[in-house]
């Protein structure tokens, strides 16, 4: 997490500090081999050197952008779990609980479905 250490110290509220945090290290802890990294001033995993899933924090929500083809994939699973959502981002609001199955699926969908991608985004 010493990657993410300085965006999560930004954020000014503890409750929605620590649940970013809490967010972050489940990932780590459940994905150990994607890498962390800091990019557009934002948290995000990628997989050799592609994008799996990023994460931004305003004062309503926590946005998680799993890209446009993990969003279509899974439209109606976010539906379902009572998330906003945009064509690029879910939004879960802080009072909302997490749904970490729904955020394993996209992740495990996004690693499979872009194992041969060369590039940070899909074409």
């Amino acid at each position: 997490m010493e990657n993410f250490a300085e965006f999560l110290a930004r954020i000014d509220n503890p409750e929605h500090q620590a649940r970013t945090e809490e967010v972050l290290n489940w990932i780590t802890e459940k994905f150990p081999s994607l890498k962390q990294k800091i990019a557009w001033n934002q948290p995000m995993f990628t997989d050799h050197d592609t994008f799996i899933i990023g994460f931004s924090v305003s004062k309503k929500h926590l946005a998680v952008a799993p890209e446009k083809a993990g969003m279509n994939h899974f439209s109606e699973d976010i539906v379902k779990a009572g998330y906003e959502h945009t064509k690029e981002l879910i939004r879960m609001k802080w009072n909302q609980p997490i749904d970490f199955t729904l955020l394993e699926r996209m992740i495990e969908f996004n690693i499979t479905d872009k194992a041969d991608c060369s590039t940070f985004w899909r074409k």
